[in-house]
Protein backbone atom coordinates (compact mmCIF):
# COMPACT_ATOMS: atom_id res chain seq x y z
CA UNK A 1 0.00 0.00 0.00
CA UNK A 2 1.44 3.39 -1.09
CA UNK A 3 1.32 5.97 2.07
CA UNK A 4 -0.34 9.57 1.62
CA UNK A 5 3.75 11.02 1.84
CA UNK A 6 4.29 8.70 -0.98
CA UNK A 7 1.34 10.10 -3.12
CA UNK A 8 1.71 13.47 -2.11
CA UNK A 9 5.26 13.22 -3.63
CA UNK A 10 3.98 11.49 -6.38
CA UNK A 11 1.50 14.00 -7.57
CA UNK A 12 3.53 17.33 -6.83
CA UNK A 13 6.32 15.89 -8.82
CA UNK A 14 5.53 13.67 -11.22
CA UNK A 15 8.49 10.93 -12.75
CA UNK A 16 7.99 9.06 -15.69
CA UNK A 17 7.27 10.52 -19.92
CA UNK A 18 4.96 13.01 -19.05
CA UNK A 19 2.17 14.86 -21.54
CA UNK A 20 0.61 18.30 -21.29
CA UNK A 21 -2.54 18.08 -19.41
CA UNK A 22 -4.32 20.70 -17.34
CA UNK A 23 -4.11 19.92 -13.31
CA UNK A 24 -7.97 19.93 -13.30
CA UNK A 25 -7.83 17.44 -15.83
CA UNK A 26 -5.19 15.28 -14.13
CA UNK A 27 -6.84 15.50 -10.70
CA UNK A 28 -10.05 14.50 -12.17
CA UNK A 29 -8.27 11.20 -14.08
CA UNK A 30 -6.29 10.69 -10.40
CA UNK A 31 -10.15 10.56 -8.77
CA UNK A 32 -11.58 8.34 -11.65
CA UNK A 33 -8.77 5.71 -11.63
CA UNK A 34 -8.99 5.23 -7.85
CA UNK A 35 -12.74 4.89 -7.60
CA UNK A 36 -13.15 2.44 -10.83
CA UNK A 37 -10.25 0.33 -9.44
CA UNK A 38 -11.44 0.27 -5.99
CA UNK A 39 -15.00 -1.20 -7.40
CA UNK A 40 -13.13 -3.99 -9.30
CA UNK A 41 -14.04 -6.06 -6.27
CA UNK A 42 -17.56 -5.91 -6.70
CA UNK A 43 -18.20 -8.96 -8.82
CA UNK A 44 -21.50 -10.51 -8.37
CA UNK A 45 -23.46 -9.08 -10.60
CA UNK A 46 -23.34 -7.77 -14.55
CA UNK A 47 -22.37 -5.85 -15.77
CA UNK A 48 -20.63 -4.71 -12.78
CA UNK A 49 -20.18 -0.82 -11.13
CA UNK A 50 -16.51 -1.61 -12.43
CA UNK A 51 -17.50 -1.84 -16.12
CA UNK A 52 -19.57 1.39 -15.86
CA UNK A 53 -16.95 3.21 -14.47
CA UNK A 54 -14.58 2.20 -17.02
CA UNK A 55 -16.22 4.19 -19.79
CA UNK A 56 -16.16 7.34 -17.23
CA UNK A 57 -12.62 7.02 -16.97
CA UNK A 58 -12.00 6.32 -20.57
CA UNK A 59 -13.53 9.85 -20.92
CA UNK A 60 -10.93 11.22 -18.47
CA UNK A 61 -8.10 9.93 -20.05
CA UNK A 62 -9.29 11.81 -23.25
CA UNK A 63 -9.43 15.13 -21.37
CA UNK A 64 -6.10 14.63 -19.37
CA UNK A 65 -4.58 14.09 -23.05
CA UNK A 66 -3.64 10.43 -22.74
CA UNK A 67 -1.72 9.23 -25.45
CA UNK A 68 -1.34 5.78 -27.18
CA UNK A 69 2.47 4.92 -26.58
CA UNK A 70 3.44 2.80 -30.27
CA UNK A 71 5.05 0.24 -28.02
CA UNK A 72 1.42 -0.80 -27.24
CA UNK A 73 0.97 -1.88 -31.03
CA UNK A 74 1.95 -5.03 -30.10
CA UNK A 75 -0.80 -6.05 -26.93
CA UNK A 76 -3.06 -4.04 -29.52
CA UNK A 77 -2.62 -6.26 -32.63
CA UNK A 78 -2.74 -9.53 -30.40
CA UNK A 79 -5.83 -8.55 -28.93
CA UNK A 80 -7.25 -7.60 -31.80
CA UNK A 81 -7.22 -10.61 -33.57
CA UNK A 82 -7.82 -12.57 -30.51
CA UNK A 83 -10.90 -10.80 -30.55
CA UNK A 84 -11.82 -10.62 -34.17
CA UNK A 85 -10.99 -14.82 -34.18
CA UNK A 86 -13.72 -14.98 -31.35
CA UNK A 87 -16.41 -13.07 -33.25
CA UNK A 88 -16.10 -15.40 -36.03
CA UNK A 89 -16.84 -17.95 -33.93
CA UNK A 90 -18.98 -16.28 -32.26
CA UNK A 91 -21.60 -16.68 -35.03
CA UNK A 92 -22.76 -20.44 -35.49
CA UNK A 93 -23.82 -19.82 -32.15
CA UNK A 94 -25.01 -16.07 -31.96
CA UNK A 95 -28.69 -17.01 -30.95
CA UNK A 96 -27.52 -19.19 -28.21
CA UNK A 97 -28.08 -17.69 -24.44
CA UNK A 98 -25.27 -15.42 -22.95
CA UNK A 99 -22.74 -15.73 -25.76
CA UNK A 100 -23.18 -12.53 -27.40
CA UNK A 101 -22.40 -11.06 -24.00
CA UNK A 102 -19.63 -13.11 -23.21
CA UNK A 103 -17.97 -11.67 -26.88
CA UNK A 104 -18.92 -8.18 -25.59
CA UNK A 105 -16.87 -8.79 -22.40
CA UNK A 106 -13.66 -10.13 -24.21
CA UNK A 107 -14.01 -7.18 -26.53
CA UNK A 108 -14.14 -4.93 -23.14
CA UNK A 109 -11.63 -6.62 -21.07
CA UNK A 110 -9.00 -6.25 -24.10
CA UNK A 111 -9.81 -2.26 -24.26
CA UNK A 112 -9.60 -2.11 -19.94
CA UNK A 113 -6.04 -3.70 -20.32
CA UNK A 114 -4.87 -1.02 -23.29
CA UNK A 115 -6.61 1.52 -21.42
CA UNK A 116 -4.86 0.79 -17.90
CA UNK A 117 -1.56 0.56 -20.15
CA UNK A 118 -1.46 4.00 -21.63
CA UNK A 119 -2.40 5.67 -18.19
CA UNK A 120 0.82 4.23 -16.84
CA UNK A 121 3.13 5.04 -19.77
CA UNK A 122 2.77 8.43 -18.61
CA UNK A 123 2.79 10.70 -15.56
CA UNK A 124 3.83 6.71 -13.84
CA UNK A 125 4.01 7.45 -10.47
CA UNK A 126 1.23 9.22 -9.51
CA UNK A 127 -1.49 7.45 -11.70
CA UNK A 128 0.10 4.23 -10.12
CA UNK A 129 0.05 6.01 -6.96
CA UNK A 130 -3.84 6.15 -7.20
CA UNK A 131 -4.17 2.74 -8.55
CA UNK A 132 -2.16 0.88 -6.29
CA UNK A 133 -3.75 2.60 -3.39
CA UNK A 134 -6.91 1.96 -3.99
CA UNK A 135 -6.18 -1.94 -5.02
CA UNK A 136 -4.90 -2.35 -1.70
CA UNK A 137 -7.74 -0.65 0.14
CA UNK A 138 -10.51 -2.54 -2.15
CA UNK A 139 -8.54 -5.85 -1.64
CA UNK A 140 -8.45 -5.21 2.22
CA UNK A 141 -12.15 -4.06 2.76
CA UNK A 142 -13.27 -7.34 0.67
CA UNK A 143 -11.07 -9.94 2.35
CA UNK A 144 -12.70 -8.29 5.97
CA UNK A 145 -16.19 -9.97 4.01
CA UNK A 146 -14.86 -12.74 3.04
CA UNK A 147 -13.91 -13.17 6.37
CA UNK A 148 -16.97 -12.16 8.12
CA UNK A 149 -18.76 -14.61 5.81
CA UNK A 150 -16.48 -17.39 6.72
CA UNK A 151 -16.78 -16.66 10.29
CA UNK A 152 -20.33 -15.66 10.44
CA UNK A 153 -19.68 -12.54 12.02
CA UNK A 154 -22.71 -10.78 11.71
CA UNK A 155 -26.43 -12.71 10.53
CA UNK A 156 -26.63 -13.29 6.98
CA UNK A 157 -22.85 -12.69 6.26
CA UNK A 158 -22.30 -16.57 5.74
CA UNK A 159 -24.54 -16.46 2.95
CA UNK A 160 -23.81 -13.05 1.12
CA UNK A 161 -20.04 -13.05 1.58
CA UNK A 162 -18.85 -17.00 2.24
CA UNK A 163 -21.36 -19.84 -0.04
CA UNK A 164 -19.96 -23.05 0.24
CA UNK A 165 -18.47 -22.48 3.20
CA UNK A 166 -15.69 -20.89 1.63
CA UNK A 167 -14.67 -17.03 1.80
CA UNK A 168 -16.05 -15.66 -2.10
CA UNK A 169 -15.99 -11.76 -0.70
CA UNK A 170 -17.93 -9.95 -3.14
CA UNK A 171 -17.27 -12.35 -6.05
CA UNK A 172 -19.14 -15.11 -7.66
CA UNK A 173 -16.22 -18.06 -7.20
CA UNK A 174 -13.74 -18.08 -4.12
CA UNK A 175 -11.51 -19.63 -7.08
CA UNK A 176 -11.43 -16.32 -8.55
CA UNK A 177 -11.33 -13.71 -5.12
CA UNK A 178 -8.48 -15.80 -3.70
CA UNK A 179 -5.87 -14.62 -6.92
CA UNK A 180 -7.99 -11.13 -6.77
CA UNK A 181 -6.05 -10.83 -3.43
CA UNK A 182 -2.52 -11.41 -4.34
CA UNK A 183 -1.10 -8.50 -5.87
CA UNK A 184 -2.19 -5.93 -3.32
CA UNK A 185 -1.05 -8.74 -0.49
CA UNK A 186 2.85 -8.67 -2.65
CA UNK A 187 3.16 -5.25 -2.71
CA UNK A 188 2.57 -4.79 0.74
CA UNK A 189 4.78 -7.75 1.67
CA UNK A 190 7.37 -6.12 -0.51
CA UNK A 191 7.55 -3.24 0.74
CA UNK A 192 8.20 -4.60 4.25
CA UNK A 193 10.79 -6.41 3.14
CA UNK A 194 12.67 -4.13 0.66
CA UNK A 195 11.89 -0.69 2.50
CA UNK A 196 10.45 -1.43 6.27
CA UNK A 197 8.00 -3.06 8.26
CA UNK A 198 4.82 -1.09 9.67
CA UNK A 199 2.12 -2.45 12.02
CA UNK A 200 -0.52 -1.46 9.15
CA UNK A 201 1.61 -3.30 6.29
CA UNK A 202 1.56 -6.39 9.07
CA UNK A 203 -2.34 -6.31 10.15
CA UNK A 204 -3.21 -6.17 6.31
CA UNK A 205 -0.95 -9.22 5.06
CA UNK A 206 -2.48 -10.49 8.08
CA UNK A 207 -5.86 -10.10 6.44
CA UNK A 208 -5.03 -10.72 3.23
CA UNK A 209 -3.36 -13.73 3.89
CA UNK A 210 -6.48 -15.42 6.22
CA UNK A 211 -8.97 -14.26 3.51
CA UNK A 212 -7.11 -15.54 0.77
CA UNK A 213 -6.80 -19.13 2.84
CA UNK A 214 -10.52 -19.58 3.72
CA UNK A 215 -10.88 -18.97 0.03
CA UNK A 216 -10.19 -22.41 0.33
CA UNK A 217 -8.39 -22.14 -3.59
CA UNK A 218 -5.94 -24.51 -4.05
CA UNK A 219 -5.00 -23.01 -7.78
CA UNK A 220 -5.48 -19.40 -5.45
CA UNK A 221 -3.06 -20.96 -2.89
CA UNK A 222 -0.25 -22.45 -5.44
CA UNK A 223 -0.64 -19.32 -7.71
CA UNK A 224 0.21 -17.13 -4.14
CA UNK A 225 3.21 -19.61 -3.16
CA UNK A 226 4.51 -19.22 -6.66
CA UNK A 227 3.92 -14.99 -7.20
CA UNK A 228 5.78 -14.89 -3.22
CA UNK A 229 8.67 -17.21 -4.76
CA UNK A 230 9.18 -14.83 -8.09
CA UNK A 231 8.86 -11.68 -5.93
CA UNK A 232 11.43 -12.58 -3.15
CA UNK A 233 13.81 -13.89 -6.29
CA UNK A 234 13.31 -10.57 -8.17
CA UNK A 235 13.80 -8.35 -4.92
CA UNK A 236 16.69 -9.99 -4.27
CA UNK A 237 18.56 -10.22 -7.57
CA UNK A 238 17.61 -6.56 -8.26
CA UNK A 239 18.48 -5.12 -4.74
CA UNK A 240 21.10 -2.35 -5.01
CA UNK A 241 23.18 -3.46 -2.40
CA UNK A 242 24.77 -6.50 -0.61
CA UNK A 243 22.94 -5.00 2.75
CA UNK A 244 19.40 -4.73 0.85
CA UNK A 245 19.90 -8.79 -0.42
CA UNK A 246 21.29 -9.58 3.22
CA UNK A 247 17.66 -7.59 4.61
CA UNK A 248 15.61 -9.27 1.53
CA UNK A 249 16.97 -13.24 2.51
CA UNK A 250 16.41 -12.55 6.54
CA UNK A 251 13.18 -11.25 6.28
CA UNK A 252 11.84 -13.38 3.62
CA UNK A 253 13.22 -16.53 5.83
CA UNK A 254 11.54 -14.48 8.88
CA UNK A 255 8.51 -13.72 6.94
CA UNK A 256 7.92 -17.90 5.06
CA UNK A 257 7.96 -18.64 9.05
CA UNK A 258 5.98 -16.73 10.91
CA UNK A 259 3.49 -17.54 7.65
CA UNK A 260 3.98 -21.18 8.71
CA UNK A 261 3.14 -20.19 12.14
CA UNK A 262 0.31 -18.38 11.20
CA UNK A 263 -1.32 -21.13 9.35
CA UNK A 264 -0.49 -23.88 11.84
CA UNK A 265 -2.39 -21.68 14.36
CA UNK A 266 -5.42 -21.44 11.91
CA UNK A 267 -5.68 -25.08 11.53
CA UNK A 268 -5.80 -25.32 14.91
CA UNK A 269 -9.60 -24.23 14.69
CA UNK A 270 -11.56 -27.67 13.56
CA UNK A 271 -13.54 -25.90 10.97
CA UNK A 272 -10.70 -24.39 8.96
CA UNK A 273 -8.54 -27.27 9.57
CA UNK A 274 -11.59 -30.25 8.02
CA UNK A 275 -11.98 -27.94 5.31
CA UNK A 276 -8.18 -27.83 4.19
CA UNK A 277 -7.97 -31.37 5.03
CA UNK A 278 -10.59 -31.87 2.61
CA UNK A 279 -9.06 -28.77 -0.57
CA UNK A 280 -5.15 -29.52 0.04
CA UNK A 281 -5.53 -32.97 -1.70
CA UNK A 282 -4.11 -33.10 -4.92
CA UNK A 283 -6.90 -34.73 -6.70
CA UNK A 284 -10.47 -34.11 -6.01
CA UNK A 285 -13.38 -36.41 -6.77
CA UNK A 286 -14.47 -33.84 -9.83
CA UNK A 287 -11.07 -34.03 -11.36
CA UNK A 288 -11.40 -37.71 -12.28
CA UNK A 289 -13.87 -39.94 -13.57
CA UNK A 290 -15.72 -39.82 -16.97
CA UNK A 291 -17.20 -36.11 -15.81
CA UNK A 292 -13.76 -35.18 -14.38
CA UNK A 293 -11.76 -32.33 -15.30
CA UNK A 294 -9.03 -34.33 -16.30
CA UNK A 295 -11.61 -36.73 -18.85
CA UNK A 296 -13.11 -32.89 -19.68
CA UNK A 297 -9.85 -31.83 -20.39
CA UNK A 298 -9.37 -34.23 -23.02
CA UNK A 299 -12.02 -34.09 -24.69
CA UNK A 300 -11.47 -30.09 -25.16
CA UNK A 301 -8.37 -30.69 -26.74
CA UNK A 302 -10.28 -33.25 -28.93
CA UNK A 303 -12.54 -30.57 -29.69
CA UNK A 304 -9.70 -27.54 -30.45
CA UNK A 305 -8.36 -30.41 -33.31
CA UNK A 306 -11.67 -30.61 -35.11
CA UNK A 307 -12.87 -27.04 -34.81
CA UNK A 308 -10.31 -24.79 -36.32
CA UNK A 309 -12.76 -21.95 -36.13
CA UNK A 310 -13.74 -22.51 -32.61
CA UNK A 311 -16.95 -23.59 -31.15
CA UNK A 312 -17.76 -20.31 -29.80
CA UNK A 313 -18.67 -19.11 -26.19
CA UNK A 314 -20.42 -21.85 -23.88
CA UNK A 315 -20.61 -24.65 -26.57
CA UNK A 316 -18.22 -27.00 -24.90
CA UNK A 317 -19.77 -27.20 -21.78
CA UNK A 318 -23.27 -27.32 -23.48
CA UNK A 319 -22.36 -30.74 -25.29
CA UNK A 320 -20.19 -32.22 -22.24
CA UNK A 321 -21.53 -30.57 -19.67
CA UNK A 322 -19.76 -29.13 -17.78
CA UNK A 323 -16.16 -26.30 -19.12
CA UNK A 324 -12.86 -28.10 -19.26
CA UNK A 325 -11.15 -25.61 -16.42
CA UNK A 326 -8.65 -24.55 -18.64
CA UNK A 327 -7.95 -21.15 -20.07
CA UNK A 328 -5.31 -21.89 -22.83
CA UNK A 329 -7.87 -24.98 -23.85
CA UNK A 330 -10.39 -22.55 -23.57
CA UNK A 331 -8.44 -19.98 -26.05
CA UNK A 332 -8.95 -22.23 -28.54
CA UNK A 333 -12.13 -23.50 -28.04
CA UNK A 334 -13.69 -20.23 -27.81
CA UNK A 335 -11.72 -18.12 -30.09
CA UNK A 336 -10.38 -20.63 -32.41
CA UNK A 337 -6.74 -21.53 -33.74
CA UNK A 338 -5.93 -17.98 -34.54
CA UNK A 339 -7.09 -16.64 -31.69
CA UNK A 340 -5.72 -19.35 -29.26
CA UNK A 341 -2.28 -18.53 -30.94
CA UNK A 342 -2.74 -14.92 -30.59
CA UNK A 343 -3.97 -15.37 -26.67
CA UNK A 344 -0.35 -17.59 -26.11
CA UNK A 345 1.55 -14.97 -28.09
CA UNK A 346 0.23 -12.36 -25.96
CA UNK A 347 1.23 -13.93 -22.68
CA UNK A 348 4.67 -14.54 -24.38
CA UNK A 349 5.24 -11.18 -25.45
CA UNK A 350 3.84 -9.95 -21.76
CA UNK A 351 6.29 -12.10 -19.76
CA UNK A 352 8.73 -10.86 -22.40
CA UNK A 353 8.56 -7.09 -22.38
CA UNK A 354 7.84 -7.24 -18.49
CA UNK A 355 10.98 -9.29 -17.74
CA UNK A 356 13.60 -7.07 -20.15
CA UNK A 357 12.41 -3.91 -18.08
CA UNK A 358 12.86 -5.31 -14.38
CA UNK A 359 16.07 -4.86 -14.16
CA UNK A 360 16.01 -1.11 -14.71
CA UNK A 361 15.91 0.89 -11.41
CA UNK A 362 12.72 3.08 -11.43
CA UNK A 363 10.87 4.73 -8.90
CA UNK A 364 8.28 1.90 -10.18
CA UNK A 365 10.62 -0.79 -10.44
CA UNK A 366 8.86 -2.28 -7.30
CA UNK A 367 5.13 -2.70 -8.64
CA UNK A 368 6.52 -3.66 -11.92
CA UNK A 369 8.05 -6.67 -9.94
CA UNK A 370 5.16 -7.82 -8.07
CA UNK A 371 2.74 -7.47 -10.88
CA UNK A 372 4.95 -9.47 -12.92
CA UNK A 373 5.54 -11.90 -10.09
CA UNK A 374 1.69 -12.02 -9.60
CA UNK A 375 0.98 -12.58 -13.77
CA UNK A 376 3.39 -15.40 -13.27
CA UNK A 377 1.26 -16.90 -11.09
CA UNK A 378 -1.82 -16.36 -12.84
CA UNK A 379 -0.47 -17.55 -16.14
CA UNK A 380 0.77 -21.07 -14.38
CA UNK A 381 -2.88 -21.23 -12.72
CA UNK A 382 -4.39 -21.08 -16.26
CA UNK A 383 -3.61 -24.75 -16.59
CA UNK A 384 -6.31 -25.51 -14.43
CA UNK A 385 -8.74 -22.15 -14.42
CA UNK A 386 -10.73 -20.12 -16.91
CA UNK A 387 -9.27 -16.72 -16.38
CA UNK A 388 -9.86 -15.03 -19.94
CA UNK A 389 -12.83 -12.98 -18.06
CA UNK A 390 -10.85 -11.66 -14.52
CA UNK A 391 -10.87 -8.16 -14.80
CA UNK A 392 -7.42 -8.40 -12.51
CA UNK A 393 -5.73 -10.03 -15.13
CA UNK A 394 -6.66 -7.09 -17.66
CA UNK A 395 -5.35 -5.04 -14.95
CA UNK A 396 -2.16 -6.79 -14.89
CA UNK A 397 -1.45 -7.03 -17.96
CA UNK A 398 -2.06 -3.41 -18.70
CA UNK A 399 0.24 -2.52 -15.67
CA UNK A 400 2.87 -4.84 -16.60
CA UNK A 401 2.68 -2.81 -21.17
CA UNK A 402 2.05 0.44 -19.15
CA UNK A 403 5.13 -0.09 -16.80
CA UNK A 404 7.55 -1.31 -19.72
CA UNK A 405 6.29 1.48 -21.39
CA UNK A 406 7.06 3.96 -19.35
CA UNK A 407 10.25 2.30 -18.21
CA UNK A 408 11.27 2.75 -22.31
CA UNK A 409 10.40 6.17 -22.52
CA UNK A 410 12.58 7.14 -19.24
CA UNK A 411 15.57 5.60 -20.89
CA UNK A 412 15.05 7.74 -24.02
CA UNK A 413 17.78 10.27 -24.57
CA UNK A 414 16.20 13.71 -23.96
CA UNK A 415 12.91 12.61 -23.53
CA UNK A 416 10.71 15.90 -23.29
CA UNK A 417 7.84 16.79 -20.86
CA UNK A 418 4.98 16.47 -23.22
CA UNK A 419 6.87 14.51 -26.09
CA UNK A 420 4.53 11.65 -28.05
CA UNK A 421 6.15 8.20 -28.16
CA UNK A 422 6.26 8.00 -31.41
CA UNK A 423 10.18 6.58 -31.70
CA UNK A 424 9.58 4.61 -29.07
CA UNK A 425 9.77 1.30 -30.80
CA UNK A 426 12.93 2.18 -32.93
CA UNK A 427 14.75 3.04 -29.58
CA UNK A 428 13.53 -0.79 -27.75
CA UNK A 429 16.79 -2.50 -28.88
CA UNK A 430 18.92 0.79 -27.10
CA UNK A 431 16.68 1.23 -24.31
Amino acid sequence: MITAHDTAIAVSRPIGPQVQATPLAERILLLVLFVTVLASSVAFIEPSPHDALMGVLALACLAAGVRFPRLLTIPLVLLVIWNVAGLIALVPVVGQEKTGQYTATSIYLAIAALLFACILAQNTMQRLAAMSAAYVLTATVIALAGIAGYFSVFPRAHDLFATFDRALGAFKDPNVFGPFLIWPALIVLERMIVRRIRMIDVVITGILALALLVSFSRGAWFHAAVSIAVTLALAFITAPTQRARVRIFNLGIIGILALAAFVAILLSFESIRTMFEQRAQLIQYYDVGDGGRFNLQQLALDAVLNFPFGMGPFEFARVHGLQQHNVYLQAFLVYGWAGGMAYIVLLLATLGIGFRRLFVPTPWQPYLITAYATFVGEVIEGFVIDSDHWRHFYLLLGVIWGLATATVGRSLPNQAPGRHHSDVVSHVRAA
